[in-house]
């Protein structure tokens, strides 16, 4: 009696797995039309799809699964480094802002040049200024006077 088990996919269940990938790649493309590149979530999406379908009698290589987990953890670490760098603009555009706060500035409001004390700043990845009982957006300044 031969006990052998047939680990290898039948050809429906081969183009049942790739009908299932194609599928889940165009929804990918559908939703990601206005990005530019595919980002962690959509990485690891790919992964798993990937280890789901993969075939028993040939699954991925220790080297090719290592790379891929090394390739995400870059990913995570640029991501992570990302989000460290807008929160440190954020902070320098605040601080900056904090200095013209009792300064004479000059700044344009469409096409009105206002000049005003600034009296107020609202911290925050784009800070804000009071100047005038208005409140402005940060850049808007041109100039600081100095009186």
């Amino acid at each position: 009696m031969d006990m052998s088990v047939n680990t290898a996919l039948s050809a429906q269940d081969l183009a049942s797995t790739r009908v299932e990938v194609d599928t889940f790649n165009k929804s990918i493309k559908a939703g990601k039309a206005g990005k530019s590149g595919l980002d962690r979530d959509d990485f690891l999406k790919l992964l798993i799809t990937q280890l789901q379908h993969q075939d028993p009698t040939s699954p991925v290589e220790d080297k090719d699964f290592i790379a891929q987990m090394a390739q995400f953890s870059s990913l995570e670490q640029m991501t992570n480094m990302s989000t460290g760098f807008q929160k440190l603009s954020g902070l320098l555009a605040s601080s900056e802002a904090s200095q013209v706060l009792g300064k004479t500035v000059e700044l344009r409001d469409g096409e009105n040049l206002v000049t005003g004390v600034v009296d107020r700043v609202v911290r925050g990845e784009s800070p804000l200024v009071g100047v005038n009982g208005k409140i402005y957006d940060f850049s808007q300044i041109e100039s600081v006077v100095s009186k």
